[in-house]
């Protein structure tokens, strides 16, 4: 079993300074291999709070002190639970394979409370929030970014399929998780975002209510994002036989992705002197090279309206070049991507299979 999915949140405790963190690591902290599964479904139940969710940024794999985890089992009762940074969803995947193989109830038991845990934190619209319960600011609105959305859906069509792992759910549950799936799935295809007339892709965060696209973090404006719409496009072009709004939102998408592609542009990350931020020493810096010979690429964020490359700071103005960015936020921060080329690669098959008539990059 791979602890892969908690990649972010391990390097998070590790690497940034965070000074709300209920434990930090101590100097050389040691590790489960990734072979004690049982030992790391123990850490994840140890850090799942009574709500069924779980905090962000913590290492499973962590041979926690006695202090550690004193200090982790005293904040249980506390209600700051989170989808963000593959938080909580990727927790409950892991008991539940953890469960296969051991038949041990405990993680049977935290798998279900977790479920329960998301099926109580969706919207009635059928989105998530990226932490539950609500809290004040961005956090209310619902989220694509770092995966939070796609990553609740993966999980939930896992169930749905009645895959090996979760044949454990009784069907009173499974029905609970059905009609919430289809709820998710119908709000996805919602928040496309249509502009200047046209279906494209979608935001990191949409307005929980209006459902638009949305501010998150001061850098992170409202626009068509590319990085994030990526899962979402695969996992509808994942859906069997699927509907005329599926295809017609996996091709407006494709088509997008294939218009907004950036030529003849290299980002490239050099040593430079080094600074502290307030958030990490920074030893790099970022620029963007013109090279005829480099693939495609593409920015981040499209402006609304305009289509333009756009960019950001921590003041939220609105740039239009990686050069006008603090170096903090230039060199911190996935400002270009290649992985609408995932989706491109994909759709051949795609079309032939479910919309042979319509090939929308021809």
């Amino acid at each position: 079993m791979s602890t892969k999915p908690f990649t972010d949140g391990t390097n998070h405790w590790y690497h940034i300074k965070d000074k709300t963190n209920i434990v930090n690591p101590v100097e050389n902290q040691p590790q489960y291999a990734e072979t004690d599964y049982a030992k790391i479904a123990d850490n994840i139940l140890l850090f799942q709070r009574n709500n069924g969710g779980w905090p962000k940024n913590y290492d499973m794999k962590a041979i926690l002190t006695p202090k550690q985890i004193d200090t982790v089992i005293k904040t249980k009762p506390i209600l700051h639970t989170t989808f963000d940074n593959e938080t909580t969803y990727t927790h409950v995947n892991y008991l539940a394979q953890v469960y296969t193989l051991t038949k041990e109830e405990k993680y049977k038991n935290g798998a279900l409370k977790g479920i329960d845990f998301i099926l109580e934190a969706q919207y009635s619209n059928g989105g998530w929030p990226q932490y539950f319960p609500l809290e004040k600011g961005y956090s209310r609105h619902i989220t694509f970014n770092d995966g939070a959305y796609m990553g609740i859906m993966n999980l939930l069509k896992k169930i749905v399929i009645n895959d090996p792992d979760f044949t454990f759910i009784d069907t009173k549950t499974r029905k609970k998780v059905t009609e919430s799936y289809e709820k998710g799935l119908d709000c996805i295809l919602k928040m496309q975002i249509t502009d200047n007339g046209k279906l494209t892709a979608w935001c990191q965060q949409h307005d929980e209510i209006t459902l638009l696209p949305a501010w998150a973090r001061k850098f992170e404006p409202p626009s068509i994002c590319n990085a994030e719409s990526v899962d979402v496009v695969l996992f509808l072009m994942a859906i069997d036989k699927p509907n005329e709004k599926i295809i017609k939102s996996v091709q407006s998408a494709v088509k997008w992705f294939n218009d907004s592609k950036i030529y003849n542009t290299r980002v490239e990350s050099f040593k430079a002197p080094e600074m502290d931020s307030k958030y990490k020493k920074i030893t790099n810096d970022v620029r963007v090279v013109t090279d005829s010979t480099a693939p495609p690429i593409w920015t981040r964020y499209y402006e609304l309206g305009t289509h333009k490359p756009l960019f950001s700071d921590r003041n939220s103005e609105l740039l239009y070049s990686l050069a006008e960015v603090s170096r903090e936020r230039r060199s911190g921060y996935a400002w270009y991507t290649d992985k609408p080329e995932k989706v491109l690669k994909k759709y051949p098959a795609w079309q032939k299979k479910w919309d042979s008539g319509n090939d929308v990059l021809k």
